[in-house]
């Protein structure tokens, strides 16, 4: 294997240094990348060789990592510290990476999470998605991928394009809901409701375009963006995760109706399209 690759086991020909990192929560510091600097990534995975090969990629971007092994790890440092984006491993020993993933989601946190997986199957991508995960890559990746598909989760959450905050935007009402694009903060009667990045940017992509149907690749390019390998399955999960916390009866929506034969569309009065 080439040095830029990553493979599922985690074994590289990049030569890394055996005291960079362990698998016990040892913190490792970004040597570099000032856009990074300060940023908090904690990986979850159970082979030590892939963990020390990402927190030696990861930490030369700059980005502050911590590297755990199993889910037991994972609670015990969240009762602790937290994370700015989380890289969390599908097959993990004990509590498998969905479940954890489910776990923050239930509990109402909507931290970051990238999730990783040996699997080609496409099933577990949508199952991800479906539990709250930002983003998705699969066994073997190349570091480069690994680290635009941070930077786009990044983008989303606190930088500039597509769905990042902008102050000069007026919070938005439809209903009982408010959204905000300068705090990124959804609210239903003054009740905060957590949103994922993903979730955030394409609620917003909507909202910003009342009664104008949009197709699956334009909501794709505007919430992620026009590089995005987001597929339009993936949209459609997305849609019905938002569906499932805006709507009093999903199956019956009334803030983001279906087009059908090309898309969706926000419709912020909430009547029936004709």
């Amino acid at each position: 294997m080439s040095s830029d690759g990553l493979s599922a086991d985690g074994l590289s020909s990049d030569g890394l240094s055996s005291d960079r990192v362990s698998g016990d929560g040892v913190s490792v510091a970004g040597l570099s990348g000032e856009a990074s600097s300060g940023f908090r990534i904690w990986v979850v995975d159970d082979d030590p060789d892939l963990r020390q090969l990402l927190a030696e990629v990861l930490g030369n971007q700059g980005y502050q990592l911590r590297c755990l092994h199993d889910g037991q790890q994972l609670r015990a440092w969240l009762g602790r510290q937290r994370p700015d984006l989380l890289v969390l491993d599908l097959m993990l020993p004990g509590d498998d990476g969905l479940k954890l993933l489910r776990q923050l989601r239930d509990a109402g946190d909507d931290l970051p999470v990238l999730m990783l997986t040996a699997r080609a199957d496409g099933v577990d991508r949508i199952i991800g998605l479906e539990q709250g995960a930002d983003d998705y890559l699969a066994k073997p990746f190349l570091p480069r991928e690994l680290i635009a598909r941070i930077e786009a989760i990044m983008r989303r959450r606190r930088l500039t394009p597509a769905g990042a905050p902008r102050i000069e935007l007026e919070p938005i009402k439809f209903g009982a809901f408010c959204l905000d694009p300068a705090s990124r903060r959804l609210r239903r009667d003054a009740v905060d409701i957590p949103l994922t990045s993903g979730e955030f940017s394409l609620l917003l992509a909507l909202a910003e375009r009342p009664h104008r149907p949009l197709t699956r690749q334009q909501l794709i390019d505007l919430a992620r963006g026009p590089l995005s390998d987001t597929d339009c399955r993936s949209m459609d999960v997305q849609v019905s995760r938002l569906r499932r916390l805006l709507e009093d009866d999903p199956s019956r929506p009334r803030w983001i109706q279906t087009v059908w034969g090309h898309g969706y569309v926000f419709v912020p009065d909430g009547k029936p399209r004709h």
